[in-house]
Protein backbone atom coordinates (compact mmCIF):
# COMPACT_ATOMS: atom_id res chain seq x y z
CA UNK A 1 0.00 0.00 0.00
CA UNK A 2 1.17 3.59 -0.82
CA UNK A 3 0.78 5.27 2.64
CA UNK A 4 1.35 8.94 1.38
CA UNK A 5 -1.35 8.04 -1.41
CA UNK A 6 -3.62 6.50 1.35
CA UNK A 7 -2.82 9.96 3.43
CA UNK A 8 -3.61 11.87 0.61
CA UNK A 9 -6.85 10.04 0.00
CA UNK A 10 -7.91 10.61 3.73
CA UNK A 11 -7.35 14.04 3.55
CA UNK A 12 -9.37 14.86 0.63
CA UNK A 13 -12.60 12.57 1.92
CA UNK A 14 -12.44 14.66 5.58
CA UNK A 15 -11.68 17.88 3.68
CA UNK A 16 -14.78 17.22 1.25
CA UNK A 17 -16.63 16.04 3.83
CA UNK A 18 -17.67 12.61 1.98
CA UNK A 19 -16.38 9.36 0.01
CA UNK A 20 -18.61 10.00 -2.87
CA UNK A 21 -16.88 13.89 -3.49
CA UNK A 22 -13.69 12.98 -2.80
CA UNK A 23 -13.57 10.56 -5.38
CA UNK A 24 -15.20 13.34 -8.10
CA UNK A 25 -12.15 15.64 -7.01
CA UNK A 26 -9.93 12.66 -7.52
CA UNK A 27 -11.15 11.46 -10.27
CA UNK A 28 -10.67 7.45 -9.02
CA UNK A 29 -13.73 5.16 -8.60
CA UNK A 30 -15.63 5.68 -5.15
CA UNK A 31 -15.05 1.87 -4.51
CA UNK A 32 -11.60 2.68 -4.56
CA UNK A 33 -11.19 5.72 -2.14
CA UNK A 34 -13.10 3.23 0.36
CA UNK A 35 -10.43 0.27 -0.51
CA UNK A 36 -7.94 2.60 0.40
CA UNK A 37 -9.23 4.09 3.43
CA UNK A 38 -10.07 0.58 4.52
CA UNK A 39 -6.19 -0.48 3.77
CA UNK A 40 -5.19 2.34 6.19
CA UNK A 41 -7.95 1.38 9.30
CA UNK A 42 -6.56 -2.14 9.05
CA UNK A 43 -2.80 -0.93 8.79
CA UNK A 44 -2.89 1.08 11.49
CA UNK A 45 -5.33 -1.33 13.52
CA UNK A 46 -8.02 1.40 14.31
CA UNK A 47 -10.95 2.88 12.89
CA UNK A 48 -10.87 6.42 11.76
CA UNK A 49 -13.45 7.32 10.17
CA UNK A 50 -17.29 6.67 11.04
CA UNK A 51 -19.30 6.57 7.68
CA UNK A 52 -22.86 7.37 7.19
CA UNK A 53 -25.12 7.80 4.51
CA UNK A 54 -25.05 11.98 5.40
CA UNK A 55 -21.15 12.68 6.12
CA UNK A 56 -18.30 11.35 7.36
CA UNK A 57 -17.32 12.05 11.29
CA UNK A 58 -13.87 11.25 12.34
CA UNK A 59 -12.97 9.24 15.00
CA UNK A 60 -10.82 10.26 18.47
CA UNK A 61 -7.91 8.78 16.71
CA UNK A 62 -8.82 9.49 13.23
CA UNK A 63 -9.11 13.36 14.38
CA UNK A 64 -5.00 12.61 15.54
CA UNK A 65 -4.45 11.12 12.96
CA UNK A 66 -5.21 13.48 9.69
CA UNK A 67 -3.85 16.44 12.13
CA UNK A 68 -0.30 14.21 11.57
CA UNK A 69 -0.87 13.23 8.33
CA UNK A 70 -1.55 17.07 7.16
CA UNK A 71 2.05 17.60 9.06
CA UNK A 72 3.64 14.89 6.87
CA UNK A 73 2.08 15.64 3.47
CA UNK A 74 2.94 19.68 3.93
CA UNK A 75 6.43 18.29 5.19
CA UNK A 76 7.05 16.04 1.78
CA UNK A 77 5.42 18.80 -0.43
CA UNK A 78 7.91 21.19 0.79
CA UNK A 79 10.44 18.65 0.35
CA UNK A 80 9.67 18.09 -3.18
CA UNK A 81 9.28 22.14 -4.02
CA UNK A 82 12.66 21.93 -2.47
CA UNK A 83 13.94 19.07 -4.47
CA UNK A 84 12.47 20.44 -7.49
CA UNK A 85 14.33 23.89 -7.14
CA UNK A 86 11.78 26.11 -6.28
CA UNK A 87 13.30 27.29 -3.27
CA UNK A 88 16.40 28.12 -5.52
CA UNK A 89 14.49 29.64 -8.65
CA UNK A 90 11.33 31.45 -9.10
CA UNK A 91 9.23 28.75 -10.65
CA UNK A 92 6.26 26.68 -9.76
CA UNK A 93 2.29 27.05 -9.09
CA UNK A 94 1.66 29.99 -6.47
CA UNK A 95 -1.56 29.98 -4.78
CA UNK A 96 -3.19 33.20 -3.50
CA UNK A 97 -6.51 33.74 -1.74
CA UNK A 98 -8.68 37.09 -1.87
CA UNK A 99 -12.04 38.57 -0.89
CA UNK A 100 -13.92 38.39 -4.08
CA UNK A 101 -14.11 42.22 -5.38
CA UNK A 102 -10.46 42.83 -3.82
CA UNK A 103 -9.09 40.07 -5.24
CA UNK A 104 -11.26 41.03 -8.75
CA UNK A 105 -10.73 44.21 -8.73
CA UNK A 106 -7.09 44.76 -7.94
CA UNK A 107 -5.55 41.82 -6.85
CA UNK A 108 -6.24 40.07 -10.00
CA UNK A 109 -4.84 43.03 -12.24
CA UNK A 110 -1.10 42.58 -10.46
CA UNK A 111 -0.91 39.11 -10.80
CA UNK A 112 -1.59 39.31 -14.49
CA UNK A 113 1.77 41.72 -14.51
CA UNK A 114 3.76 39.34 -12.49
CA UNK A 115 2.81 36.59 -15.03
CA UNK A 116 4.16 38.62 -17.65
CA UNK A 117 7.11 39.16 -16.11
CA UNK A 118 7.93 35.35 -14.33
CA UNK A 119 7.11 32.98 -17.54
CA UNK A 120 8.00 30.18 -15.25
CA UNK A 121 5.45 30.65 -12.60
CA UNK A 122 1.92 29.73 -12.62
CA UNK A 123 -0.84 31.04 -10.43
CA UNK A 124 -3.63 29.67 -8.96
CA UNK A 125 -6.32 32.22 -7.44
CA UNK A 126 -9.16 31.24 -4.84
CA UNK A 127 -11.38 34.35 -4.53
CA UNK A 128 -13.84 33.76 -1.43
CA UNK A 129 -15.45 36.34 1.28
CA UNK A 130 -14.51 33.67 3.77
CA UNK A 131 -10.94 33.79 5.19
CA UNK A 132 -9.56 30.23 3.81
CA UNK A 133 -7.03 28.60 5.65
CA UNK A 134 -3.92 28.52 4.02
CA UNK A 135 -2.38 25.01 5.42
CA UNK A 136 -5.26 23.43 4.45
CA UNK A 137 -5.69 24.39 1.15
CA UNK A 138 -2.00 24.93 0.49
CA UNK A 139 -2.02 28.17 -0.20
CA UNK A 140 0.78 30.34 -0.41
CA UNK A 141 -0.26 33.82 0.24
CA UNK A 142 -3.62 35.55 1.70
CA UNK A 143 -5.08 38.73 1.24
CA UNK A 144 -6.58 39.72 4.54
CA UNK A 145 -9.16 42.22 5.26
CA UNK A 146 -9.09 43.66 8.72
CA UNK A 147 -7.35 43.33 12.42
CA UNK A 148 -5.24 40.67 12.58
CA UNK A 149 -5.15 37.75 15.44
CA UNK A 150 -1.80 36.90 17.09
CA UNK A 151 -0.93 34.11 14.89
CA UNK A 152 2.67 32.24 13.20
CA UNK A 153 1.93 34.03 10.33
CA UNK A 154 3.85 37.16 8.20
CA UNK A 155 2.06 39.84 7.45
CA UNK A 156 2.83 43.19 5.42
CA UNK A 157 0.04 45.57 5.45
CA UNK A 158 -0.67 47.13 1.96
CA UNK A 159 -3.42 49.66 2.49
CA UNK A 160 -6.88 50.08 4.15
CA UNK A 161 -10.05 50.04 3.10
CA UNK A 162 -12.64 52.97 3.97
CA UNK A 163 -16.38 51.62 5.02
CA UNK A 164 -19.32 54.06 4.16
CA UNK A 165 -22.46 54.29 4.04
CA UNK A 166 -24.00 55.11 0.75
CA UNK A 167 -27.30 55.58 -1.49
CA UNK A 168 -28.27 57.26 -5.41
CA UNK A 169 -29.14 60.55 -5.27
CA UNK A 170 -32.50 59.74 -6.42
CA UNK A 171 -33.40 57.91 -3.17
CA UNK A 172 -32.25 60.47 -0.95
CA UNK A 173 -34.47 63.06 -3.16
CA UNK A 174 -37.46 60.91 -1.78
CA UNK A 175 -36.45 60.38 2.18
CA UNK A 176 -35.09 63.54 4.61
CA UNK A 177 -31.78 62.09 4.71
CA UNK A 178 -30.27 60.63 8.10
CA UNK A 179 -28.50 62.64 10.35
CA UNK A 180 -27.16 59.99 12.93
CA UNK A 181 -26.95 56.32 12.52
CA UNK A 182 -29.92 55.06 14.55
CA UNK A 183 -32.35 56.80 11.78
CA UNK A 184 -31.00 53.90 9.43
CA UNK A 185 -33.58 51.73 10.81
CA UNK A 186 -36.55 53.97 9.45
CA UNK A 187 -35.14 53.66 5.74
CA UNK A 188 -34.74 50.52 3.58
CA UNK A 189 -31.47 48.90 3.45
CA UNK A 190 -29.40 46.67 1.78
CA UNK A 191 -26.83 44.58 3.75
CA UNK A 192 -23.96 42.67 2.45
CA UNK A 193 -23.50 39.84 4.28
CA UNK A 194 -20.06 40.20 5.21
CA UNK A 195 -16.99 38.85 7.86
CA UNK A 196 -16.11 42.13 7.34
CA UNK A 197 -18.79 44.48 7.66
CA UNK A 198 -21.92 43.10 9.92
CA UNK A 199 -22.69 44.55 11.98
CA UNK A 200 -22.50 48.22 10.60
CA UNK A 201 -20.32 49.93 12.57
CA UNK A 202 -19.84 53.53 13.65
CA UNK A 203 -18.13 56.12 15.57
CA UNK A 204 -19.56 58.10 17.83
CA UNK A 205 -17.62 61.69 17.12
CA UNK A 206 -18.80 63.36 21.25
CA UNK A 207 -17.04 59.96 22.48
CA UNK A 208 -15.12 58.19 19.21
CA UNK A 209 -16.64 55.06 20.58
CA UNK A 210 -17.68 51.89 18.44
CA UNK A 211 -21.26 51.59 17.69
CA UNK A 212 -22.62 49.01 16.43
CA UNK A 213 -26.38 49.05 14.95
CA UNK A 214 -28.14 45.86 13.83
CA UNK A 215 -29.92 46.87 10.58
CA UNK A 216 -33.11 44.96 9.20
CA UNK A 217 -32.52 44.21 5.53
CA UNK A 218 -35.10 44.89 3.27
CA UNK A 219 -32.77 42.96 1.07
CA UNK A 220 -29.30 41.08 1.80
CA UNK A 221 -26.86 39.97 -0.58
CA UNK A 222 -24.07 38.03 -0.83
CA UNK A 223 -21.59 40.05 -2.25
CA UNK A 224 -20.59 44.28 -2.55
CA UNK A 225 -21.09 44.37 -5.86
CA UNK A 226 -24.87 42.99 -5.74
CA UNK A 227 -25.36 45.83 -2.78
CA UNK A 228 -23.78 48.59 -4.76
CA UNK A 229 -26.48 47.61 -8.11
CA UNK A 230 -29.36 47.24 -6.06
CA UNK A 231 -28.33 50.82 -3.99
CA UNK A 232 -27.94 52.56 -7.61
CA UNK A 233 -31.35 51.27 -8.31
CA UNK A 234 -32.64 52.82 -5.66
CA UNK A 235 -33.16 49.89 -3.17
CA UNK A 236 -32.05 51.86 -0.58
CA UNK A 237 -28.67 52.43 2.03
CA UNK A 238 -26.38 49.96 1.80
CA UNK A 239 -22.50 49.80 3.72
CA UNK A 240 -19.61 48.39 1.87
CA UNK A 241 -16.03 49.26 1.04
CA UNK A 242 -15.62 52.55 -0.64
CA UNK A 243 -13.45 50.57 -3.55
CA UNK A 244 -16.60 48.93 -4.02
CA UNK A 245 -18.66 51.80 -4.71
CA UNK A 246 -16.13 53.60 -6.08
CA UNK A 247 -16.86 53.42 -9.97
CA UNK A 248 -21.17 54.09 -9.01
CA UNK A 249 -19.76 57.28 -6.41
CA UNK A 250 -17.46 58.91 -9.41
CA UNK A 251 -20.59 58.56 -11.84
CA UNK A 252 -22.55 60.44 -9.46
CA UNK A 253 -25.29 57.31 -8.90
CA UNK A 254 -23.99 57.03 -5.67
CA UNK A 255 -23.38 59.66 -2.87
CA UNK A 256 -21.84 59.07 0.87
CA UNK A 257 -23.87 59.53 4.02
CA UNK A 258 -23.23 60.00 7.65
CA UNK A 259 -19.54 60.38 7.31
CA UNK A 260 -18.58 61.96 10.47
CA UNK A 261 -19.60 58.69 11.79
CA UNK A 262 -17.03 56.77 9.93
CA UNK A 263 -15.17 54.34 11.80
CA UNK A 264 -11.44 53.93 11.03
CA UNK A 265 -10.61 52.48 7.82
CA UNK A 266 -9.75 48.88 7.89
CA UNK A 267 -6.51 46.98 7.39
CA UNK A 268 -5.61 45.18 4.27
CA UNK A 269 -2.77 42.86 4.62
CA UNK A 270 -0.89 39.94 2.10
CA UNK A 271 -0.31 37.20 4.59
CA UNK A 272 1.81 34.08 4.34
CA UNK A 273 2.58 30.80 6.87
CA UNK A 274 6.24 31.38 8.77
CA UNK A 275 8.93 29.60 7.40
CA UNK A 276 12.25 29.49 7.88
CA UNK A 277 13.19 29.04 4.08
CA UNK A 278 10.43 30.71 1.94
CA UNK A 279 10.11 29.86 -2.26
CA UNK A 280 11.86 32.01 -4.23
CA UNK A 281 8.76 32.23 -6.04
CA UNK A 282 6.48 33.84 -3.32
CA UNK A 283 9.63 36.57 -2.60
CA UNK A 284 9.40 37.99 -5.36
CA UNK A 285 5.51 37.36 -5.49
CA UNK A 286 5.14 39.50 -2.59
CA UNK A 287 7.82 41.73 -3.42
CA UNK A 288 6.03 42.64 -6.53
CA UNK A 289 2.80 43.07 -5.64
CA UNK A 290 3.28 44.85 -2.38
CA UNK A 291 4.24 48.55 -3.70
CA UNK A 292 0.98 47.74 -6.38
CA UNK A 293 -1.39 46.75 -4.01
CA UNK A 294 -0.43 49.99 -2.03
CA UNK A 295 -0.47 51.84 -4.71
CA UNK A 296 -4.00 50.51 -6.00
CA UNK A 297 -5.29 50.75 -2.62
CA UNK A 298 -3.75 54.51 -1.73
CA UNK A 299 -6.85 56.14 -2.06
CA UNK A 300 -9.18 54.18 -0.27
CA UNK A 301 -8.24 54.61 3.19
CA UNK A 302 -9.08 58.33 3.62
CA UNK A 303 -11.74 59.86 5.75
CA UNK A 304 -13.60 62.69 4.62
CA UNK A 305 -15.29 64.09 7.52
CA UNK A 306 -18.14 66.46 7.24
Amino acid sequence: MDRLEAMEMLLTAVDRGSLSAAARELKIPVSTLTRKVADLEEVLGTRLLIRTTRKLTLTDAGMSYVAAARRILDLVREQEREATGEFATARGELVVTAPVQLGRLHVLPVINQFLAQYPDITVRLLLSDRNIDLIDSHADLAVRIGELPDSNMIATRIGSLRPIVCASPAFVAKHPPPREPDDLVKYSCVVFNSPYLSPWRFRLPTSNKIYMLEVKPRLEVTSPDAAVSAAVDNAGITFVFEHDADEAIRNGQLEILLPQFEIEPVPVHLVHVSRNLMPIKLRHFIDFAAPKLRESLSRFGKQTQA
